[in-house]
């Protein structure tokens, strides 16, 4: 979601610019740095009446939320929308549809509610925050980055980078394909996004997973550095088993981030020496310290197939709803599971 949220936000602006410009008309800075303005304007009305709102159910309660939730986070994301707020806009959906889902769904809104209230919150205080942590916020928010100012001003870090594997969200409108990516040398994840309108074709892919691609990562600004732009130096190679952590370990890592980056919804981890087994209604990863969820609905027969009962080493993206494996190792030999 927060690759398509990113797309939504660079589209909206874009619209935005070509809607303020007259035809013909020479990009201007002074120009632009007034439309920026104009939208800061637009964007702290929009937070300002999403806070009031906020205020509001804390007042009221949940009480009778079921009825009219989804119709007033409906019409909330929809002004944080004309607010220019994209990525809000989407945490507001996303909110929205919790309610009424299942059992647990008061305590899921809460978990939402709060998050949004987190990036309200920390907009109010933008000046006060470190540059990298409003970097973060503002990206949250649905600002973006000028890929030219990524490649020209991005930290930049060379590397032989190890492709864990890779996640295609497609839909009617848009598909998205997230890359995670990690150096042999420097240990750096990164994540490598990539859009394409309905029926065509992504980019091709630099190197399949569990391949080497030799590069510079650009990273985007930000609290915690993961998104970035991928310069290609030398031809793909190929890449032994990597190493991992135990379940218990790679959830430390994913708490860690969460420190940095609240709003981190997703994290690439590498686990080692685990087995595919049942966990009630669904299936996890597991090894004599824990165990790892898979996302409900992910089919484990094609990771029951390359282990066959013994330990493997398994690359994966984690979300609060579980794991969602991409690559796992027959040894030296990496087969691609999504």
């Amino acid at each position: 979601m927060t690759s398509w949220l990113a797309e939504r936000s660079s589209r909206a602006e874009r619209s935005a610019e070509r809607a303020e410009k007259k035809p013909g008309e020479v990009a201007d800075p002074l120009a632009a740095q007034q439309r920026a303005a104009r939208r800061a304007d637009r964007v702290s009305a929009g937070m300002a009446e999403l806070q009031s709102w906020l205020d509001d159910q804390v007042r009221r309660g949940l009480s009778g939320f079921d009825q009219r939730g989804y119709s007033e986070l409906s019409r909330l994301a929809a002004r944080m929308v004309d607010a220019q707020a994209p990525g809000v806009a989407g945490a507001v959906r996303r909110a929205a549809a919790v309610v009424g889902r299942g059992h647990g769904w008061p305590g899921e809104l809460l978990e939402e509610l709060s998050l949004i209230h987190l990036t309200v919150s920390a907009h109010d205080r933008l000046a006060e925050l470190p540059p990298s942590l409003a970097d973060t916020v503002q990206s949250r928010i649905g600002w973006t980055v000028e890929t030219a100012r990524v490649l020209a001003e991005g930290e930049k870090v060379e590397d032989d980078w190890l492709v864990l594997g890779r996640v295609i969200e497609p839909d009617d409108r848009l598909t998205v394909r997230r890359l995670w990516l990690r150096g042999a040398s420097t240990g750096r994840l990164g994540l490598i996004l990539n859009f394409a309108p309905a029926g065509r074709q992504l980019d091709p892919l630099p190197a399949r997973p569990g391949e080497y691609v030799p590069g510079v990562l650009s990273y985007y600004p930000g609290a915690l550095p993961m998104r970035a732009l991928l310069t290609q130096t030398a031809p793909r190679t190929a890449a032994p088993r990597p190493s991992g952590l135990t379940p218990k370990q790679a959830l430390a890592a994913y708490v860690e981030s969460l420190a940095a980056d609240p709003w981190n919804e997703r994290w690439p981890l590498v686990l080692a020496d685990v087995r595919p087994a049942v966990n009630g209604d669904g299936w996890a990863l597991v090894d004599a310290t824990g165990g790892l969820e898979l996302l409900p609905g992910i089919d484990p027969w094609k990771l029951l197939a390359v282990s066959a009962g013994d330990p493997v080493t398994v690359a994966g993206e984690w979300n609060r709803a579980g794991f969602k494996p991409m690559t796992c190792w027959d040894g030296d030999r990496p087969v691609v599971l999504s």
